[in-house]
């Protein structure tokens, strides 16, 4: 089981304000993700190839082209609050 400090710690850290009753519920939900990658870390993998899908899939990309680059009044004209002629977003501290 995860302790709530842990948990505590990891919201921190992904910046996540959680209530008394989240703090309790996510180290349940953790605590089962930790024991089932525990699972997985007692398979003998070694002569298993890696993977990233188990699907052999190819993309299809459309080719690359030049085209004429968006007019600065056509960009700003969706944007909710230009400031100076550029986007204006809020702070992220």
């Amino acid at each position: 089981m995860i302790s709530e400090e842990q948990v505590r710690h990891v919201a921190n850290l992904a910046r996540l304000g959680l209530t008394d009753e989240e703090v309790e519920r996510m180290g349940g939900q953790l605590g089962a993700i930790l024991e089932s990658i525990e699972k997985i870390q007692e398979l003998d993998l070694d002569n298993v190839p890696p993977t990233a899908n188990p699907l052999s899939l190819t993309n299809v990309f459309r080719p690359d082209e030049p085209k004429p680059e968006l007019d600065r009044d056509e960009a700003l004209a969706s944007a909710p609050a230009p400031e100076d002629d550029l986007f204006s977003v809020p702070r992220i501290d």
